[in-house]
């Protein structure tokens, strides 16, 4: 039976609020969040959000193998601290490349300088995406499999685009402020954040009729926006944990 808007809003209401708890981030229950929230620095959060792909359990599994204290240190010692470490597509070159970067974007501008400075001008938060790669690629420029899958490249057409998941979930962290995200960025306002759309979150949202376009890519993740922007126009992201519970523990619906 298909659930009416109200019953949809009461659900999604419901588990947003349930999931708004710090018990939610655990090695039970892993997320890559979980080690980003020990550290409470933009940085690592960053590096924690990019290699957020895979089983959740090898991610955090995989984070607290790094020593993040390799961000201040020589970039000599980076490479040489990191050569034994790969991760899935990622070898230890490609590791060291974005400590590398962040360490040099560090002693410059924060990041949430360089995403909020894109973002002012329309009020659009895919601008400061873009800019937020293409700083990470001037800071150091690398091109293999593994570093362009973890960085990203700024797309073409940015209509016609994957959802650029993991950046939109490290956005959430970074400007939402409540039991689970940090906080950590002022000037950005919740209400222009898109909902960091993966493969499961997209198929709950096909399965709740949240969602029409069968595709995943960006228009779908502008799209299941949109229709979560009409349950809270001030903060339709706060939704995104919640859809994806739903879809990892298998809740009954209908």
């Amino acid at each position: 039976m298909r659930l009416s808007a109200n019953e949809l809003k009461a659900l999604l209401d419901r588990e947003a609020a349930r999931r708004n708890e710090a018990t939610e981030l655990s090695y039970e229950r892993p997320d890559p969040l979980l080690v980003a929230s020990r550290h409470r620095d933009e940085r690592i959060a960053l590096i924690c959000a990019l290699f957020g792909y895979g089983s959740a359990k090898q991610i955090v599994a995989f984070l607290d193998r790094l020593d993040f204290s390799l961000l201040e240190v020589p970039e000599e010692r980076i490479s040489e601290e990191l050569q034994a470490l790969k991760y899935r597509f990622q070898t230890s070159e490609d590791i060291a490349a974005l400590f590398i970067a962040l360490r040099r974007l560090g002693k410059e501008q924060s990041l949430g300088e360089i995403v909020r400075e894109a973002y002012e001008e329309r009020r659009e938060i895919r601008d400061g995406l873009w800019a937020l790669i293409t700083a990470l690629r001037e800071a150091y420029p690398r091109k293999s499999r593994g570093y362009d899958f973890l960085v990203g490249k700024v797309p073409e057409n940015p209509e016609r685009c994957a959802p650029f998941k993991r950046y939109m979930m490290y956005f959430r962290w970074m400007v939402r402020r409540d039991a689970l995200d940090l906080g950590l960025w002022e000037g950005i306002d919740p209400a222009d954040l898109i909902i960091p759309l993966d493969t499961h979150t997209h198929a709950v949202s096909l399965r709740l009729e949240l969602l029409e376009r069968k595709s995943y890519d960006m228009r779908a993740a502008l799209e299941l926006t949109e229709t979560l922007r009409r349950f809270d126009p001030a903060d339709p992201v706060r939704y995104d944990f919640a859809l994806y519970r739903i879809g990892q523990e298998k809740i009954a619906v209908e």
